[in-house]
C-alpha cells in the first residue's frame, strides 16, 4: 500500500441506520501492514462503527492528514520510526486529535510507556474485537476532549486569577497620615467580573494640613477605559506630589487624556477638592462632573461649584469654587454618575443629584455608619432602579468630626 486511503465503504457501514455526519468520527490509523490495516477496517465494519477511517502507511504521510481527523490510531513499528519516537512525533502535531497505541503483543510493555508519554489508550493487535475497539477509539476522543476542556478552564482560570491580581494592584491606596479626617471609599466596576473600570479616584495628603482627593470617569466600560482610567489617576498623583500649581493640574491632565485616549471622541470627567485643615475649608474644581454632596449640621446639599467644561473636548481650566465649612462636623460625598443615572421607578426618570441629596438627607441614612454609607446608598439606588446599577460606581467619603 503506498500513500494514504479511505477504507472502502464497510467500514462506514452496517446494517443499523447511519448517525448523522456530524456525529461521525474520523479516525486515521498509522499502519504500514497492508493486512493489519484491512483487519482494523473490518473490525470497525462488522461492529456498524459510526467512523471514517483513513489509513497512512508512515509519520510523513500521517502529517498531511492530521488535522483533519478526531483520532489517530498509531502502530509504533512504521518505516521512518520505531518505538515511542513515532509517538512523541504524533502528539507534538495533533494538538486537537485523541492519539491511541496500537501495538504487537512483544511490544505491550511499549504501550504502557506510551500512555505515559501522552496517549489516550493503547490496543493489542489480536485481543480486540469491533465492539471493543470502537469503544476504545470513542472513548479516548473523549477523554481527549475533556483533558482539552480541563486544559482550557485551568488557562482561563489563570489568566483571569492573574488579571485580578494585576487589577487589585491598580487600585489606589489613599496616600494620607492625618487623623483629622477620615476617608472611607467604595469601587464597584459596570463590567461583568471585572474589578477596574473607567471610574477612578485617588487620595494624596501633601502637608500636614493638605488633602487633594479626586474623582473621575472615563466614558466607555471596556478595558481601555479601564487602562485610561489608571493613567489619568496616576498621573494626577504625580502631578500633585510633584507640587504642580493648583490651577495647572487639571488641565496637565486633560493633556495625558489627549494624548494617550484611542479615539477622539473619549472624555472624562472630573471632580477634584483640595482640602485645607487649618482654614476649614475646600477648594472645589469641576470639569463635567456631578458635585459633591455636602453633609453638615443635619442637612445635605450640592456644593455650588461652576460645573466646567469635560476634559477632552475642548480644554479650558476648570473654576475654583471655595467652601468654607460652618463647623468642625461635616462631609463631603464624591461619586460618579454610574450612582445617579439608575432610574427611579419603573419610568424614565433618573436619580440625578437631586434624587441622591434627597435620599442622603433621608432620616433613615443619618442611621447608617458613616463607613458604611456609599455601599449602603449604591444597595439604594439599585432598589430604586429595579435591579443592578448599569455603570462603574465610585466613590470618596471624606469626614470631619461627626460627619453630619
Amino acid at each position: 500500500m503506498t500513500g494514504s486511503s479511505v477504507v472502502p465503504p464497510r467500514a462506514r457501514l452496517g446494517s443499523g441506520l447511519p448517525l448523522p455526519q456530524a456525529e461521525r468520527l474520523r479516525v486515521l490509523l498509522v499502519e504500514d501492514d497492508e493486512g493489519d490495516a484491512f483487519l482494523v477496517g473490518e473490525l470497525l465494519a462488522e461492529a456498524d462503527a459510526a467512523m471514517d477511517l483513513i489509513v497512512a502507511t508512515s509519520i510523513t504521510q500521517a502529517r498531511k492528514q492530521i488535522g483533519r481527523v478526531d483520532c489517530v490510531l498509531l502502530d509504533l513499528g512504521l518505516p521512518d520510526s520505531q518505538g515511542l519516537d513515532g509517538l512523541r512525533q504524533v502528539l507534538a502535531m495533533s494538538s486537537g486529535a485523541a492519539v491511541c497505541v496500537l501495538t504487537g503483543r512483544q511490544d505491550e510493555h511499549l504501550g504502557v510507556g506510551a500512555v505515559a508519554e501522552g496517549a489516550q489508550d493503547y490496543l493489542v493487535k489480536g485481543q480486540v474485537d469491533g465492539v471493543l475497539l470502537t469503544r476504545a477509539l470513542r472513548y479516548a476522543v473523549e477523554r481527549k476532549r475533556a483533558d482539552e476542556n480541563a486544559r482550557r478552564l485551568r488557562e482561563a482560570e489563570l489568566r483571569q486569577a492573574e488579571s485580578a491580581r494585576l487589577e487589585r494592584g491598580l487600585l489606589p491606596q489613599p496616600l494620607m497620615t492625618t487623623r483629622e479626617v477620615e476617608v472611607h471609599t467604595f469601587y464597584r466596576p459596570g463590567r461583568h467580573a471585572a474589578l477596574i473600570g473607567g471610574d477612578f479616584y485617588d487620595v494624596v495628603q501633601t502637608t500636614p494640613d493638605r488633602i487633594d482627593l479626586i474623582v473621575g470617569d472615563v466614558c466607555g466600560h471596556g478595558v481601555d477605559e479601564a487602562a485610561l482610567g489608571v493613567e489619568l489617576r496616576v498621573a494626577w498623583r504625580a502631578l500633585v506630589l510633584a507640587g504642580v500649581p493648583d490651577d495647572a493640574v487639571l488641565p496637565a491632565l486633560e493633556q495625558v487624556l489627549m494624548s494617550e485616549r484611542r479615539l477622539r471622541e473619549i472624555f472624562a470627567t472630573v471632580a477634584s477638592v483640595r482640602l485645607d485643615l487649618a482654614r476649614n475649608r475646600a477648594t472645589v474644581r469641576l470639569a463635567g462632573h456631578p458635585p459633591p454632596l455636602l453633609l453638615s449640621g443635619g442637612e445635605v446639599a450640592p456644593v455650588p461649584a461652576p460645573g466646567g467644561r469635560l476634559l477632552g473636548v475642548r480644554p479650558r481650566p476648570p473654576r475654583a469654587f471655595d467652601l468654607e465649612f460652618d463647623s468642625d462636623d461635616w462631609s463631603l460625598l464624591m461619586y460618579t454618575d454610574g450612582l445617579i443615572e439608575g432610574r427611579v421607578g419603573g419610568g424614565s426618570e433618573r436619580l440625578d443629584v437631586p434624587g441622591l441629596t434627597e435620599l442622603v438627607g433621608h432620616p433613615d441614612t443619618a442611621k447608617v455608619p458613616l463607613e458604611e454609607l456609599p455601599g449602603w446608598l449604591v444597595g439604594r439606588a439599585e432598589l430604586t432602579n429595579g435591579g443592578p446599577l448599569a455603570d462603574d460606581v465610585a466613590m470618596l467619603l471624606v469626614s470631619r468630626g461627626g460627619g453630619r
